[in-house]
Protein backbone atom coordinates (compact mmCIF):
# COMPACT_ATOMS: atom_id res chain seq x y z
CA UNK A 1 0.00 0.00 0.00
CA UNK A 2 2.97 2.41 0.78
CA UNK A 3 6.55 2.64 0.38
CA UNK A 4 8.57 3.12 3.14
CA UNK A 5 9.36 6.91 1.98
CA UNK A 6 5.50 7.40 1.64
CA UNK A 7 4.98 5.66 5.40
CA UNK A 8 7.73 8.15 6.65
CA UNK A 9 6.19 10.71 5.62
CA UNK A 10 2.68 9.80 6.81
CA UNK A 11 4.53 9.45 10.18
CA UNK A 12 5.65 13.10 10.22
CA UNK A 13 2.53 14.36 9.06
CA UNK A 14 0.90 12.72 12.24
CA UNK A 15 3.59 13.62 14.52
CA UNK A 16 3.31 17.50 13.34
CA UNK A 17 -0.54 17.27 13.38
CA UNK A 18 -0.36 15.88 16.99
CA UNK A 19 2.30 18.23 18.26
CA UNK A 20 0.19 21.26 16.50
CA UNK A 21 -3.19 19.77 18.74
CA UNK A 22 -1.76 19.51 21.77
CA UNK A 23 0.33 22.64 21.81
CA UNK A 24 -3.27 24.35 20.71
CA UNK A 25 -4.94 23.07 23.95
CA UNK A 26 -1.97 23.97 25.86
CA UNK A 27 -2.03 27.67 24.61
CA UNK A 28 -5.88 27.83 24.89
CA UNK A 29 -6.08 26.36 28.41
CA UNK A 30 -3.13 27.69 30.14
CA UNK A 31 -1.49 30.34 28.64
CA UNK A 32 -3.77 32.99 27.20
CA UNK A 33 -5.58 32.79 30.43
CA UNK A 34 -3.06 33.07 32.77
CA UNK A 35 -1.40 36.02 30.40
CA UNK A 36 -5.31 38.01 30.24
CA UNK A 37 -5.92 37.34 34.16
CA UNK A 38 -2.55 38.04 35.37
CA UNK A 39 -2.58 41.65 32.84
CA UNK A 40 -5.96 42.32 34.69
CA UNK A 41 -5.01 41.77 38.23
CA UNK A 42 -1.69 44.25 37.34
CA UNK A 43 -4.01 46.61 35.54
CA UNK A 44 -6.56 46.07 38.70
CA UNK A 45 -3.16 46.91 41.22
CA UNK A 46 -2.35 49.89 39.18
CA UNK A 47 -5.87 51.44 39.57
CA UNK A 48 -5.59 50.82 42.95
CA UNK A 49 -2.35 52.79 43.79
CA UNK A 50 -3.59 55.56 41.14
CA UNK A 51 -7.15 55.89 43.93
CA UNK A 52 -4.51 56.03 46.95
CA UNK A 53 -2.14 58.48 45.61
CA UNK A 54 -4.88 60.59 45.09
CA UNK A 55 -6.97 60.17 48.50
CA UNK A 56 -3.36 60.69 49.67
CA UNK A 57 -2.77 63.92 47.98
CA UNK A 58 -5.98 65.20 48.87
CA UNK A 59 -5.80 64.15 52.36
CA UNK A 60 -2.52 66.80 52.84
Amino acid sequence: MFDFDQYLGFLAFLTILTIGFWLMIFLLTFVIPYWVFGSAIERFKEIMAERKAKREATAH
